[in-house]
C-alpha cells in the first residue's frame, strides 16, 4: 500500500493518507497474528490446505477493499469489496466510472491487486494444491502432468523461476507499451493487468483510448503469453526440456485463438465492409482478450454483428491454459473431455475394444476423468445458480446470465447494455455485487477448493 501512497503524495492527492493508514492497520494486525501463532506449526492436511487457500483470497479481498472504500472514490463497501475481489481474481469487472479522472494511487492499487492475483493463482495451481493429495477432488493434479510440475528439483527453485518469468514478462510488456507511445504510468499499469490477464485499465475506454493498432498487437501477444503455462518459461532455460507442443492444450489454445479471430474478421469484412487488416487486428485483440479472460476492449464488439456476438459468447467459456493466469474452463479440460467423448463413441461401435486415453505422452487416469466431470457439473451448476439468484433480485435475464458467466470465467465484461464492453457494474445493486463476488471467487479457485468446505463430512475426523 505504500507504493500507491507515494504516487498520490507526489501528485499532491490526499488519498495517500488512506493508503498509509490502511497499511499501518493491516500491518499491526499481521504482527499480532504472527506473535500469537508462534511455536510449532499445525500438521498440513488437505482440509487445512483447502481452507487456507479460500480464506487467503477472502481476506486478501477484504484488505484490498479498504483503500478503495476509504478513498475519494464514491462506492459502497459492497462495491469496494467487489472491485478488490475482481482485481485479485483477475476478473476485471469494475464498479468505478470516470477512471481518467481518478487519483493515480487508486489506479495503481487496482493494477497491483490484479498483478498479485495473477502470480498468486499460478503459485496456488502449481505449488500448493497439487501437494494436497486429496484423492478424486484434487482437480489441480490434472492441470499439468506431475513431470511438468517438477521441472526443478526444489520447490523454492520452482517458485523463484515462476516469479522471475512473471516479473520479466511484465517488464518486457511495459517496455513495449512505452516504446509504442504510452506514458510510463499507463505502461506500468497496463503491463501488470495484461500479464495477469486481468484487464483493469487507467481509462474508461480501455485500450480504445490509445487509438493505436500497434498497441493492440503488442497487447494481444502479451495476453497470449500470460495465458500459456508458466512452467514452459522455466523449461526454456533447461537443456533438452523445452518442448512447446508436448502439452496438447497449448496447440489447441493457439489454434482456437487464430481460427476464431479469423472468423470474426471475415464476418466483419463481409457484413460491415471493414478493411480486412483493420478487422483482423481489432478482432484478434478483442477475441484474445475474452478467451484469455483479460477483459480489455477497443470497441463495443456487441455492435459488430450477430455472428461476432455468437463467437464472443463461445469464447467466454473457453479460457486459457492450465498453469497460467487465465480463468475459464481451460484448454486442458476441453482436450480431455473431447478424448473421453471420442472414446465413448468408439466403444458404442466396438463394445469389446480396449481404448487407452492419452493426454500428450501421458495416460489419462480414471481419477482425472472424474475430476473433469466434477468440474463441468459444478461449473454449469454454479453458472445457473448465479443466474437464478441475480434474476431473483430484479436483474434481467441477459444481464443475470452474462454477469454470472463472466464472473465464474473471470472474464470481465458481460453482454447487454448494462454490463457489456461499453458499460460496467456500477448500476447493479449491492446484493448483486455480493453474489458476483462469491461467483468470482468460486471461478478463480476452480470451484471444488471452496465448495468442499461446505460439506459437513469434510470436518469430521
Amino acid at each position: 500500500m505504500l507504493l500507491p501512497a507515494l504516487v498520490d503524495l507526489a501528485d499532491s492527492n490526499d488519498d495517500w493518507r488512506v493508503f498509509v493508514g490502511s497499511g499501518f492497520m493491516v500491518g499491526m494486525v499481521c504482527v499480532l497474528i504472527a506473535v500469537a501463532t508462534r511455536g510449532e506449526r499445525p500438521k498440513f492436511t488437505p482440509r487445512l490446505g483447502f481452507l487456507l487457500v479460500t480464506t487467503v483470497w477472502l481476506f486478501a479481498s477484504l484488505i484490498g477493499s479498504l483503500p478503495i472504500y476509504f478513498s475519494s472514490v464514491n462506492v459502497t463497501y459492497a462495491g469496494a469489496y467487489f472491485e478488490a475481489m475482481s482485481g485479485l481474481t483477475t476478473t476485471g469487472s469494475t464498479v468505478i466510472s470516470g477512471l481518467d479522472a481518478l487519483p493515480p494511487g487508486i489506479l495503481l492499487w487496482r493494477s497491483l491487486l490484479q498483478w498479485l492475483g495473477g502470480i498468486g493463482i499460478i503459485g496456488m495451481v502449481l505449488l500448493i494444491l497439487p501437494s494436497l493429495q486429496a484423492g478424486g477432488l484434487a482437480l489441480f493434479h490434472m492441470e499439468s502432468s506431475d513431470k511438468s510440475d517438477k521441472v526443478l528439483p526444489r520447490v523454492n527453485q520452482l517458485t523463484g523461476g515462476l516469479i522471475a518469468a512473471y516479473v520479466t514478462l511484465t517488464m518486457l510488456c511495459a517496455a513495449a507499451y512505452t516504446s509504442l507511445g504510452m506514458s510510463f504510468f499507463d505502461a506500468i499499469n497496463h503491463a501488470m493487468t495484461t500479464l495477469s490477464t486481468g484487464g483493469y485499465s487507467t481509462h474508461d475506454a480501455s485500450m480504445g483510448f490509445f487509438e493505436d493498432n500497434r498497441i493492440l498487437v503488442a497487447s494481444t501477444i502479451f495476453m497470449i503469453l500470460g495465458s500459456l503455462p508458466f512452467v514452459i518459461y522455466i523449461k526454456a532455460f533447461l537443456p533438452r526440456r523445452f518442448q512447446l507442443w508436448r502439452d496438447p492444450q497449448i496447440l489447441v489454445f493457439l489454434v482456437t485463438c487464430l481460427v476464431l479471430s479469423f472468423a470474426i474478421a471475415v464476418s466483419r469484412r463481409v457484413i460491415n465492409e471493414t478493411p480486412f487488416g483493420e478487422a483482423l487486428i481489432t478482432s484478434a485483440f478483442n477475441l484474445v482478450s475474452v478467451i484469455t479472460t483479460t477483459g480489455y476492449a477497443s470497441d463495443d464488439y456487441t455492435l459488430w454483428s450477430n455472428a461476432a456476438i455468437g463467437i464472443f459468447f463461445l469464447a467466454t467459456f473457453l479460457g486459457g491454459c492450465a498453469g497460467s493466469t487465465a480463468g475459464g474452463i481451460k484448454a486442458n479440460r476441453l482436450v480431455i473431455l473431447y478424448l473421453v467423448v471420442r472414446a465413448s463413441f468408439r466403444r458404442l461401435v466396438r463394445p469389446h475394444s480396449v481404448i487407452r486415453l492419452k493426454y500428450g505422452n501421458d495416460d489419462i487416469s480414471a481419477q482425472t476423468i472424474q475430476t473433469v466431470t466434477i468440474f463441468f457439473f459444478l461449473y454449469f451448476g454454479t453458472l445457473l445458480m448465479g443466474t437464478v439468484l441475480l434474476t431473483m433480485i430484479g436483474l434481467d435475464l441477459i444481464t443475470s446470465f452474462s454477469g454470472s458467466l463472466t464472473a465464474i470465467s473471470n472474464v470481465g465484461p458481460g453482454f447487454g447494455q448494462i454490463i457489456g464492453p461499453a458499460g460496467n457494474f456500477a448500476s447493479l445493486p449491492d446484493a448483486a455485487l455480493w453474489i458476483l463476488s462469491a461467483v468470482m471467487l468460486l471461478g478463480r479457485l476452480e470451484l471444488v477448493t471452496v465448495l468442499i468446505l461446505l460439506f459437513p463430512s469434510v470436518w469430521m475426523d
